[in-house]
């Protein structure tokens, strides 16, 4: 059979044809600056053995993609996304375990690291130094803490944001790309597999939909210990910190609410957006969350380097190397606190 375009592809084989001719009538195929000349005619095979070594004379195969790890014929710096992905996730990942293990300089004034709030517990006083007091922390100080587990009360919260971030579409596709070239980009060749979706052990991925319950639930606290970070000895006043405490909990906000789950929860399963008030109120949310959604890849990254950038600011000012420029005190260095 002879099938004169893509379109008319599917008709060939719904009426049975098990190798059909296929004409194009483009005589280039588009795919961002993939510019791939096609041959006038060729066969393509339908069933289990669909296209299996059915090469064109240039090497490539039906569609025009070359193969082999990176193999692309793009003309564009495509390698550039996976590499700043890879780059950026492992520079931020070996950060957070080298300050989030060692439980110290994480408080100072009325500042909490982001890395360490919702504070749950603290550790036995010891000779740390930046910590926070027993009083900040929701349960106090556990008096039992194992001495096998490092002193940091960082370690109780953060499978928390963490499995949501992990499970998370738009990280998906970046670390999939990234670090797996599943394939590293579009158009370029990625490691030979066989595709079987997300099965097996990716099945945890679809625990992004509960996780997502926990990371909303996290916001609240985030607010808290920013209202927190605006009274200083039951003063209100606007420090520096404060202010990287505050827009970290409206960055991380606006990541999670424009998560596709969230999306899909609040404006999912109605066939009508405008049949009652509370359909409409669906809407207005769904909306502006989609607002949040078209830029989640943006909130994404922001979000996670400014968690990272208030604990540099934080810790720094801990150990007295930067001071804070504040309302109460004007340049307030640690030694002027007073505690956390």
């Amino acid at each position: 059979m002879v099938v004169n375009d893509h379109a008319r592809m599917q008709v060939c084989c719904q009426q049975g044809g098990r190798n059909c001719t296929v004409r194009l009538r483009c005589p280039r195929l588009v795919c961002g600056q993939l510019r791939v000349p096609l041959v006038a005619s060729h066969t393509v095979r339908f069933g289990a053995q669909a296209n299996k070594g059915v090469g064109l004379a240039n090497g490539t195969e039906v569609g025009g993609h070359v193969h082999g790890l990176g193999a692309t014929q793009r003309s564009d710096k495509w390698w550039l996304g996976p590499a700043l992905t890879v780059a950026g996730l492992t520079l931020w990942l070996v950060y957070y375990s080298w300050a989030a293990l060692q439980g110290e300089y994480y408080a100072v004034g009325p500042y909490l690291s982001p890395f360490y709030a919702p504070l749950l517990w603290v550790p036995p006083p010891e000779a740390l130094q930046g910590v926070a007091g027993a009083e900040h922390a929701f349960f106090g100080q556990w008096d039992g803490w194992p001495s096998w587990l490092p002193g940091s009360p960082a370690l109780f919260i953060f499978i928390f944001p963490a499995s949501f971030r992990a499970t998370c579409y738009y990280y998906r596709k970046a670390y999939y790309r990234s670090f797996f070239g599943m394939p590293p980009g579009c158009a370029v060749g990625g490691v030979g597999h066989d595709y079987q979706g997300e099965t097996g052990l990716l099945v945890v991925q679809n625990l992004h939909r509960y996780t997502l319950y926990f990371a909303i639930l996290l916001l609240p606290f985030l607010f808290l210990e920013a209202y927190n970070g605006f009274w200083h000895d039951g003063t209100f006043g606007v420090g520096l910190g404060g202010l990287f405490i505050l827009v970290n909990a409206l960055l991380l906000t606006g990541y999670t609410l424009g998560c596709h789950a969230w999306r899909h929860l609040i404006g999912g399963k109605l066939n009508c957006f405008s049949c009652d008030g509370i359909s409409e109120a669906r809407h207005g949310a769904w909306t502006w969350t989609s607002w949040l959604n078209g830029r989640h890849m943006k909130f994404a990254w922001t979000s996670l380097y400014w968690i990272l950038l208030t604990d540099i600011y934080i810790r720094l000012m801990s150990m007295g190397v930067l001071p804070d420029i504040n309302t109460w005190n004007g340049i307030t260095y640690v030694a002027e606190w007073g505690g956390h």
